[in-house]
C-alpha cells in the first residue's frame, strides 16, 4: 500500500489513492465544490489540502461541521494524522456551543488549524472575537446546507471579505437533484470549479466495496411537523385548482419532480393552444414548485434552512417585480403562521 508523504502529514497513515490526491491538488487552485459518494473520504482530501496550505502558505485552517459529533470526529482525525511543527495538542482544537467564549479567543489566537460548528463561528465574529483574516483555507462539510440564512452562507462572505490569502473547499455526498439549489450552494459559497466523482469512476472502483445498509427513521420535531401539515395543505389546495382547470394533477403524496415535469409539458401544450387557462396554470404549477421544496428543506435541513427559504418567498412576494405565484404565496395567511413556527425554532446544530 502506498501512502501520503507530506511534511505535515504522519507517515505511513494515510493511503495514497489517486482520486484523492487529484481532487487535493485541483482544489489547491480555486474554491472548490468537492462531490464524491459517503464512504470514500472526503475528510481525507480536506487533510491533505489543509496540509498543503499551511505549509505553503501559513495562516490557519478553519474546518466547519453542522453537528458537535461530526466535529469532534474531524477534531479527531485531524489531530491523529496532522505533523505540525511545535507539535503541541493545542495546534489543533475544536469549538462547540458548549465553549466558553474566552477560552475560544485565546484557543483561536494560539492554534492553527479549528475545527467548530457554524453558529458558533458567526457569533464570535459578529462580537469581535476575532476575525477571518489569517485563515488561509476555510473548509465547509455537508456544504448542501449552504442555502437560505445558513450560517455557512454568511461566512463565506465575511471570509472572501476579510481574509488576506482565502481558499474555500467545499464537500458533500449528496448536493442534491434539484438544479437550482445546486447553483445557489455554488454561489452562496462562491465556488468556481467542481470536482465530483462516482462509485462508477474508473479511479474510485478499485476502492469501492459492498455495503451494509442500515436504515434509521428519525422523528422530526413538533415544530417541523406542524409546519409540514400547513405545507402540505398548500400543496393539496394548488394541486385542487389545476383538476378544476382540467388538468390531471396528482395526489400530493404521488408528486415528484417527474409528475411535475408531466405536469408542466401539459401547461405548456395550453399555452400553445392560446388557452387562457395554461397562464394561470403556469402561475399555479410555480406555486407548487416552490411549496414542494419548501417541503423537501423542512424534511432535510431543519427549521433554520426552512425559516430562511420561507423568508425568501415573504420578500419576493412582497417586493417589486415578484412573481405572481411568489405575491400569492406570500398572501396566504398559513405563510406567517408558518414563519412564526419556523422563527421559534432551535438551531438544531447546536443541539
Amino acid at each position: 500500500m502506498e501512502y501520503i508523504t507530506h511534511p505535515l502529514i504522519v507517515p505511513d497513515r494515510v493511503e495514497k489513492r489517486a482520486y484523492q490526491f487529484s481532487i487535493a491538488m485541483r482544489s489547491l487552485d480555486a474554491h472548490t465544490l468537492v462531490v464524491i459518494p459517503t464512504g470514500l473520504g472526503k475528510t481525507a482530501v480536506a487533510l491533505i489540502v489543509a496540509a498543503s496550505r499551511l505549509y505553503s502558505t501559513g495562516g490557519k485552517v478553519l474546518m466547519l461541521a453542522p453537528t458537535k459529533p461530526l466535529v469532534e470526529q474531524h477534531h479527531r482525525y485531524f489531530q491523529s494524522l496532522l505533523s505540525l511543527p511545535g507539535g503541541t495538542a493545542g495546534d489543533c482544537v475544536f469549538f462547540t456551543g458548549d465553549s466558553a467564549p474566552e477560552s475560544r479567543r485565546e484557543d483561536w489566537d494560539r492554534s492553527s488549524v479549528i475545527l467548530a460548528t457554524p453558529q458558533v463561528i458567526k457569533n464570535d465574529l459578529i462580537a469581535g472575537r476575532y476575525s477571518l483574516r489569517e485563515v488561509s483555507l476555510l473548509v465547509f462539510d455537508e456544504a448542501h446546507r449552504a442555502v437560505g440564512n445558513y450560517a455557512y452562507v454568511f461566512l463565506a462572505g465575511r471570509y472572501l471579505e476579510t481574509a488576506e490569502e482565502p481558499l474555500i473547499l467545499a464537500m458533500t455526498a449528496s448536493p442534491g437533484g434539484n438544479e437550482e439549489k445546486i447553483a445557489d450552494i455554488v454561489s452562496n459559497l462562491h465556488i468556481s470549479h467542481v470536482e465530483a466523482r462516482t462509485e462508477e469512476d474508473p479511479d474510485v472502483r478499485p476502492y469501492i466495496h459492498e455495503k451494509d445498509i442500515e436504515i434509521i427513521n428519525v422523528q422530526l420535531p413538533d415544530e417541523l411537523r406542524s409546519a409540514l401539515v400547513d405545507l402540505y395543505a398548500l400543496i393539496d389546495d394548488r394541486l385542487s385548482q389545476l383538476r378544476g382547470m382540467g388538468i390531471p394533477a396528482p395526489d400530493r403524496r404521488n408528486l415528484s419532480m417527474k409528475t411535475l415535469q408531466a405536469l408542466n409539458g401539459m401547461i405548456q401544450q395550453k399555452i400553445a393552444e392560446r388557452d387562457p387557462k395554461g397562464f394561470v396554470a403556469a402561475s399555479i404549477h410555480a406555486e407548487c414548485m416552490k411549496l414542494r421544496h419548501a417541503v423537501s428543506l423542512a424534511e432535510s435541513q431543519g427549521c433554520l434552512v426552512l425559516k430562511g427559504y420561507l423568508q425568501k418567498l415573504a420578500a419576493e412576494g412582497s417586493g417589486q417585480g415578484g412573481s405572481k405565484a411568489s405575491r400569492r404565496i406570500a398572501e396566504d395567511e398559513r405563510l406567517t403562521r408558518l414563519l412564526h413556527i419556523a422563527e421559534g425554532c432551535q438551531e438544531e446544530q447546536d443541539r
